[in-house]
């Protein structure tokens, strides 16, 4: 098995890239870097009290991470807690971003990205059971005004939360229905102990102001459309991205 193909190799291997990229920024004497981690990265905490809604001081447990087979959320927290001690260390000037779920128009599509392919599911429903996450949302559009607004405002050595709304994916599923309500739809979700509530106020405070999510869902759907991503195939059904599945039901 190449490294490529193990879980449990492939977040060092992340970690490698990003250390790579950091030292060609020193070498080549960047003043700023923002580094675009995720939202996974403050997720998974256990010991964060339930009631508390998560903000940059918070961070995903790596152990805990490690114990569940979450290498995404592994790979993506090794590698910011890098970033951060790297630029500290070295004096260079990073700020690290941690966007939620990314929809928004598509700049193409011959590679859709998997916030992308979790919308089109619900849209276009398929065989997989859905988990009913509530997850914070952003567009994409918003993120490209965070990261300009980072790169002239933000300090070293920060960390931004971004996210517009955080909701049920049966409530999202709710709002698309009643703006389209000729589409299909994924009719098969259950519920799941699954609360990332989060706040981007400090970012908000920097100035970002994001679009409205209607508008955000609106653009996605108009956008997918005119990729031909809504249509009906004739070949393999459309699939939910891995995380976002149920297990199947044993018999």
């Amino acid at each position: 098995m190449s490294p490529l193909q193990c879980p449990t190799k492939r977040w060092l291997i992340h970690s490698k890239g990003t250390m790579n990229v950091l030292k060609a920024c020193s070498a080549m004497q960047v003043h700023k870097l923002i580094v675009v981690s995720s939202i996974a990265t403050n997720c998974f905490n256990p010991d964060w009290p339930r009631d508390k809604i998560k903000d940059e001081t918070c961070w995903s447990d790596k152990e805990f991470c490690r114990q569940t087979e979450n290498w995404y959320s592994l790979a993506k927290t090794e590698a910011e807690e890098m970033a951060l001690e790297y630029g500290e260390k070295n004096g260079l000037h990073v700020v690290t971003f941690c966007p939620g779920l990314v929809f928004g128009p598509l700049l193409q599509h011959v590679a859709v990205n998997t916030s992308s392919k979790v919308l089109v599911y619900m849209i276009k429903g398929g065989p997989d059971t859905m988990n009913n996450k509530f997850f914070p949302i952003v567009d994409v559009r918003d993120i490209a005004d965070a990261l300009l607004l980072l790169y002239n405002k933000a300090g070293p050595s920060e960390r931004y939360i971004c996210s517009l709304d955080q909701m049920d994916l049966k409530d999202l599923l709710a709002i698309m229905k009643n703006m389209y309500p000729s589409y299909t739809y994924v009719d098969k979700m259950v519920d799941v102990d699954f609360n990332v509530g989060v706040t981007s106020e400090k970012l908000k405070n920097l100035g970002w102001k994001p679009r409205k999510l209607e508008e955000t869902l609106a653009d996605s759907i108009e956008s997918y459309k005119k990729a031909g991503l809504l249509g009906v195939s004739d070949g393999e059904p459309c699939r939910l991205p891995f995380i976002y599945r149920m297990p199947p039901i044993q018999e």
